[in-house]
């Protein structure tokens, strides 16, 4: 029994990924599911989609291994962050559906709060900006929006959590309501400094405590799989956020070290070490990861649109029918034409945090087509990740200009990574796994299970694929970046 399996449950399909004694991938099987969109700017998936994907996805990777599941020595679950469900202690049933991180509704209790003065509180204790991205608004408009829940969250008959909570209180049996600090570390109901749930922002919000998960490290004892849902009782030992259980994969254990994540999100963690730095430059504070009761701690700047970029291309415009089509159509464009894609299609997340905004193009002609968007969708990915680098390197002067190590699906793109490097100035890192965000729960897991090495070792096993380095001049490079700033300021305005 040395085989590990990583369940990573994303905003757009649920993936499971079983690793070998040596830290490889040996099988995989993934499912998308349906985005639910019931208004402008709402996000919602259907809670039983994320448990069922999860169930199968599982039990077909491990099929595809050539293993049982009695083989699996222990899982590690990594999740969307943020993403908000409640459900009811004793059937399980979810009460609405899940309200993902990308959903907006919530930005008039936000910018309320922020009228009443509140955000100074929230930031201080919490480490996070007072913003409809993070769970507690969410959760509070689900009391708000259904009658009694407010009554039966009192009484302690209701369930909050994000997807890893769900997803382990199922496995469970509904025996184990639990999460990890880097899971609440993002729900603007986390104490960062105390390591416990804020009463006072609790209170502010009107969200019984009585509803939250216990709150453990991220390689911990979350319980044990039910025997009837997979023939065999498996234990939960790692859990973490998505882009938390990434900077693990990618060997992020070092004060300084920076990596960036392109999902359907794009995520840049800089760890800080034991030192919690509050952000001048409208970044957030959180935990990187906690291992035997000790946080170490990040600033994190948070894209809400990166892949997501490419799926609009792929679905929205029906341009492309695969998301490999872009890089070919991008090297095709006609490097004349100057179009910038500013895609706040749910706003512009750090450092504008602008909930409203919505995206805009700029620079049309009428000889404009597909590889014109192409490269404009590819290139705001790089253009919104050098916002992110120059806000860390305000807050951290030189300590924040470390190399960029990157992983998701995006890096697959050698034109996506080499754009990157030009306009940030910086090289670019591409590892061997690019999965580091499952490799990273897989390792939190093997570890505690005593099947998979050290932090030590762990990090020196880290293995490069590719460094990618700038090659754009100077000169030309900050025009381009002038460009952009140019476009985002337009946007804002509007």
């Amino acid at each position: 029994m040395t085989h590990i399996l990583a369940i990573d449950q994303g905003t757009t399909s649920t993936r499971a990924i079983v690793f070998d004694a040596q830290m490889k991938i040996i099988a995989s099987a993934q499912e998308e599911f349906t985005q639910h969109f019931p208004s402008s700017g709402w996000v919602e998936h259907d809670p039983m989609d994320l448990w069922n994907t999860t169930l199968s996805t599982c039990i077909g990777a491990v099929a595809k291994a050539g293993l049982q599941m009695v083989d699996i020595t222990a899982i590690g679950i990594t999740n969307q962050r943020e993403t908000t469900l409640v459900w009811d202690r004793q059937t399980g049933e979810p009460v609405h559906n899940a309200i993902v991180w990308q959903d907006r509704r919530t930005a008039e209790i936000c910018r309320i709060l922020k009228s009443e003065g509140h955000e100074e509180l929230i930031t201080k204790t919490t480490g996070l900006l007072l913003d409809p991205y993070f769970s507690s608004t969410k959760v509070k408009w689900i009391l708000d929006h259904n009658e009694g829940l407010h009554a039966r969250a009192r009484l302690g008959q209701l369930a909050f959590g994000t997807v890893d909570s769900w997803i382990i209180w199922h496995l469970t049996g509904g025996k184990r309501h639990v999460t990890d600090a880097t899971n609440a570390a993002r729900t603007m109901l986390y104490d960062i400094h105390k390591g416990e749930w804020s009463s006072e922002v609790c209170q502010l919000l009107d969200i019984p405590q009585a509803i939250l998960p216990e709150v453990l490290d991220c390689a911990a004892d979350f319980g044990v799989t039910d025997a009837d849902i997979f023939g065999a009782e498996i234990p939960i030992l790692g859990v973490a956020g998505d882009q938390q259980a990434a900077t693990l994969g990618n060997a992020c254990f070092e004060p300084g070290m920076l990596k960036s994540t392109y999902g359907t999100g794009c995520f840049a963690l800089l760890n800080t070490g034991d030192t919690p730095v509050r952000s001048e430059n409208r970044l957030l504070t959180t935990i990187g990861y906690q291992l035997d009761g000790k946080p170490t701690y990040a600033l994190e700047g948070a894209i809400f649109i990166a892949g997501a970029v490419v799926q609009w291309l792929r679905d929205g415009l029906g341009i492309i029918d695969d998301a490999s089509e872009t890089q070919k159509l991008a090297e095709e464009a006609d490097k004349s034409q100057d179009l910038i894609l500013v895609p706040a299609f749910t706003g512009l997340g750090a450092p504008y945090w602008a909930p409203d905004c919505r995206g805009a193009i700029y620079g049309l002609t009428r000889g404009s087509g597909p590889a014109e968007f192409a490269r404009a969708a590819l290139e705001s990915v790089g253009f919104q990740t050098r916002d992110l680098l120059e806000a860390m390197r305000r807050d951290m002067g030189d300590s924040g200009k470390a190399q960029l190590r990157v992983d998701g699906g995006m890096t697959a793109s050698d034109w996506a990574m080499q754009f990157l490097a030009d306009i940030t100035g910086a090289p670019v890192d591409r590892p061997t796994v690019l999965e580091s965000t499952a490799l990273g729960v897989a390792w939190l897991a093997g570890m505690r299970a005593g099947v998979y090495p050290s932090q030590e070792e762990f990090a020196a096993s880290w293995a490069l694929d590719r460094t990618f380095e700038p090659m754009m001049q100077e000169p030309f490079r900050e025009d381009r970046y002038a460009a952009w700033k140019k476009a985002v300021d337009a946007t804002l305005s509007v």
